[in-house]
């Protein structure tokens, strides 16, 4: 992941997130690597004597691998279809869900180069592994399969490399019946209470329902509720009941 690549990934994402057509977004990698990690070579050495420039590069880098994905409106697929490395934790971590072909590799090699995992991957492992797991990867540098980064949390599903695209795009089909403003809220409140008390919690989410409410322009807590009570033909987990 070059400076430029950042930049012009923010640009995207911006654009889209306005972009009403848009209603899921999946990230993937062209070739071999879903991402090697960070450029070592643009971003370190090539900016060593240019601190304007590095300094917008890290911000650009930021941007794109935390705050504007992280906080996309609309849910975020990362399809892993190779390689994962070291920086390349924080977009991948950052996406709502992630499936990845069988044979994809990952790893955090920093520690081989005398480095820490920087930016926020460090911060990002410990939030989508166990301790256990994300001390164990981060001081060995040990590779690992999709199989194994199912075992560990990190991605949600390992499937044959040839029904890697047909799976993620089944899954965005699901996402997409479902109303965006309810699919936003949703995701801003499972992101917003792991650090709340309880109390907190509770509060937070009876005030995000009520504003959701407000908001949706489907209005489908009164359509859902219909269906479920009155016309009795939605069973959660079983699917529409057929009408007599």
């Amino acid at each position: 992941m070059s400076p430029q690549l950042c930049a012009e990934m923010v640009d995207a994402l911006i654009r889209l997130e306005g972009d009403d057509s848009t209603r899921v977004l999946v990230l993937t990698g062209e070739g071999e690597a879903w991402t090697a990690g960070m450029d070592l070579k643009e971003y370190f050495r090539a900016l060593d004597d240019k601190p304007a420039e590095r300094a917008i590069a890290n911000w650009n880098s930021q941007q794109f691998h935390h705050y504007k994905l992280r906080n996309f409106p609309k849910p975020t697929i990362a399809m892993v279809n190779g390689w994962c490395f070291g920086g390349g934790f924080s977009p991948l971590i950052s996406c709502d869900f992630a499936i990845a072909a069988e044979d994809a590799m990952f790893g955090l090699s920093e520690v081989n180069w005398g480095i820490i995992p920087g930016g926020f991957v460090s911060k990002d492992v410990v939030v989508a592994m166990p301790y256990r797991h994300a001390l164990y990867y981060t001081l060995t540098g040990e590779p690992f399969d999709a199989k194994r980064a199912v075992e560990i949390g990190l991605i949600n599903f390992a499937v044959p490399r040839d029904q890697l695209r047909p799976r993620t795009i089944e899954l965005a089909q699901r996402l997409m019946k479902i109303a965006p403003a309810v699919l936003r809220a949703a995701k801003e409140a499972i992101r917003a209470v792991p650090g709340m008390s309880y109390e907190e919690a509770h509060d937070y989410l009876m005030a995000k329902n009520n504003a959701l409410r407000a908001t949706d322009p489907e209005n489908s807590r009164n359509r859902g509720i219909q269906q479920f009570i009155d016309e009795k033909v939605f069973r959660p987990g079983l699917g529409p009941q057929p009408r007599p």
